[in-house]
C-alpha cells in the first residue's frame, strides 16, 4: 500500500491508508467521502492522519498499550481492526469470497474498509454478495 501511494506514514510510525486514493471509496455503504463529517465517529486529535476519515492499517507501539505488539517493517505496533478482518479472510477463504455477512452496523466504516484495502492488493473485487442483518429484537410480555 505505501509503494502505491494508498497508505503513508504518520510522524509516531503508524500507517494510514488515505480514503481519497480509492475512487469507489463509500460506493457499499452509499456515502459520499465528500459528505464525511469529522469528528462523527472518532475523535480527530487524537491520531496523527491526513484526513480524519482516514484508518489504521498499522497502529505504532507505545507504552500505553503494554506487551501488545508484534514487530513489523514500520516497527512495533498492531494492525488495525479492518486490516486483521481482510487478512483472516484471505488466509483462510482466499483473495475473493462470495458471500461476507454481518450486521448493518458493520456495513461502515468496517466493510467499507475492508474493500478499500484488500482490492488494490489483489486486484480483484473482494466479496461478490454482501448480506447485512438488522438486530431482531424480542420483548416478553410482564417483565
Amino acid at each position: 500500500m505505501l509503494t502505491k501511494g494508498i497508505a503513508y506514514r504518520s510522524d509516531d510510525g503508524s500507517v494510514y491508508y488515505s480514503i481519497e486514493k480509492f475512487p469507489s471509496y463509500g460506493q457499499l455503504a452509499h456515502i459520499r467521502v465528500e459528505e464525511l463529517r469529522p469528528g462523527e465517529r472518532v475523535k480527530h486529535d487524537e491520531y496523527e492522519k491526513e484526513t480524519v476519515a482516514d484508518f489504521a492499517l498499522w497502529k505504532a507501539w507505545d507504552e500505553a498499550d503494554g506487551e501488545v505488539k508484534w514487530d513489523s517493517p514500520w516497527g512495533p505496533g498492531r494492525p488495525g481492526w479492518h486490516l486483521e478482518c481482510s487478512a483472516m479472510s484471505m488466509k483462510y477463504l482466499g483473495e475473493q469470497i462470495d458471500v461476507h455477512c454481518g450486521g448493518v452496523d458493520n456495513i461502515f466504516p468496517h466493510h467499507q474498509n475492508e474493500i478499500a484495502q484488500s482490492e488494490p492488493c489483489t486486484g480483484k473485487m473482494f466479496v461478490k454478495y454482501w448480506v447485512h442483518k438488522r438486530p431482531t429484537f424480542r420483548w416478553t410480555a410482564g417483565r
